[in-house]
């Protein structure tokens, strides 16, 4: 999903989810730019048991071992560090993760949606974007166009809000 932000990538993402056969299953939506690049990898794969210090007994699922069987969403995916792109591209190709610390490969099964405000192909021209994970991601895209641009859907916002307000 393209566009700028406050666009409503996250709002089509959850209804792509809503109205698939995988609504059933889990929404996991993630905010790259929101977490820490030390902290991204564990959130998104999990850490097994005394993987780190102060890592939690047992060891923790991350977030693509939560959305399996349904859709995880990762908006600001251009602001993933280049070096953790390798991971997410593995877990892309394998259908796999293994979580840190740990050797147990653990299938998963998970629609993947992600958003970017950025212009992905010349991130990869400048050698900030994998070319094999952008194209990996990018086997639809749907640019959403700002409200300033769609000036004739502004009388049907009011009157859709006016009905659900009033």
């Amino acid at each position: 999903l393209l566009g700028e932000s406050g666009t409503g990538k996250d709002i089509l993402a959850q209804a792509i989810h809503n109205e698939s056969m995988r609504e059933h299953g889990p929404f996991i939506a993630i905010n790259c730019a929101a977490i820490p690049r030390e902290l991204l990898v564990s959130e998104l794969i999990g850490y097994g048991d005394g993987a780190f210090t102060g890592s939690k007994r047992g060891g923790n699922a991350g977030k693509f071992e939560l959305a399996h069987g349904g859709t995880i969403f990762l908006d600001e995916i251009g602001e993933i560090p280049l070096e953790l792109q390798a991971i997410l591209l593995r877990v892309i190709e394998e259908k796999a993760i293994t979580r840190i610390g740990s050797k147990e490969l653990r299938p998963i099964d998970v629609r993947i949606i992600a958003a970017t405000n950025k212009n992905l192909k010349e991130e990869v021209e400048k050698k900030n974007f994998r070319e094999d994970l952008y194209y990996r991601l990018n086997v639809l895209s749907i640019e959403l166009i700002p409200l300033r641009e769609r000036i004739d859907d502004i009388p049907h916002l009011v009157n859709h809000f006016i009905r659900k307000i009033g």
